[in-house]
């Protein structure tokens, strides 16, 4: 697998939005829609791709007063890239 870039973003195939019929974060592409639990919602939200992963890191933990994060969030942006969510 390729490395993470060093500002991940959502690929344009795909668009995270909130749908209040589920009450949950979703990403939507053509084919359909990927459920997203809460935690994957806000490590999304932050790949704009003017992030680097140590820059997401810190703002969530900050942002959820959470320590050690960073392997979490490292496998969900792994699966994201494997999966084309992320560019």
């Amino acid at each position: 697998m390729n490395p993470l870039p060093l500002t991940p973003k959502l690929s344009r195939k795909f668009r995270l939005q909130f749908e209040p019929a589920q009450d949950r974060w979703v990403l939507l592409y053509p084919e359909g829609m990927v459920q997203l639990n809460p935690s994957a919602a806000e490590i999304l939200k932050c790949c704009d791709g003017t992030r680097t992963l140590p820059g997401i890191v810190t703002e969530l933990e900050a942002a959820f007063q959470a320590k050690g994060i960073e392997p979490d969030v490292r496998s969900l942006l792994e699966e994201g890239q494997r999966r084309g969510w992320i560019e």
